[in-house]
């Protein structure tokens, strides 16, 4: 299989757990698959055994693991080891980054503020300026998550159905 078939292979999957969970959860799709492009290269190198979302690890995970990774301090890129979470599967790491968008104290004024208007820019401005360190983070999502290979699978995923 070659890279880009497989790559494709990766979103049409995540497309459709981002579907089911945004039935489930309200979380938006086109954001849940944005993050997963980049903080696990298109589903290439996730963090751990699962973890495509960089969460960091935290006491509602059972398990984690040390990874390298780049957090801008002061403007500025340093290199740091840091404990993420570790899952078991794709499937729960995206429930519990829907999770933590949608329920997670970090981001509840977010969250609030997308039930009113339902503006995907804004929610994910909002949760880039907590999520990552990275001052162009939110720009990066906002583009994937507007990417016409993204909203194509999104609208592959949702004419299968959530639990296709």
């Amino acid at each position: 299989m070659s890279e880009d078939t497989d790559r494709q292979a990766r979103l049409a999957q995540i497309a459709q757990i981002a579907v089911a969970l945004e039935e489930a959860t309200g979380c938006p799709a086109p954001m849940m698959v944005a993050q997963w492009a980049v903080e696990s290269r298109w589903g290439a190198k996730p963090c751990g055994n699962a973890n495509y979302f960089g969460m960091k690890a935290n006491p509602r995970d059972p398990q984690s693991c040390q990874d390298p990774t780049v957090e801008v301090v002061e403007g500025k890129p340093e290199d740091e080891t840091l404990a993420f979470a570790d899952y078991g599967s794709i499937e729960a790491s995206a429930a519990d980054y829907a999770t933590l968008i949608t329920k997670g104290n970090p981001y509840q004024g977010a969250w609030a503020q997308f039930q009113e208007d339902h503006n995907l820019d804004e929610l994910i401005k909002a949760v880039a300026a907590k999520y990552a360190t990275d001052p162009g983070y939110a720009t990066l999502v906002t583009l994937i998550a507007h990417q016409q290979n993204v909203t194509r699978a999104i609208a592959a995923a949702r004419q299968k159905g959530p639990n296709a």
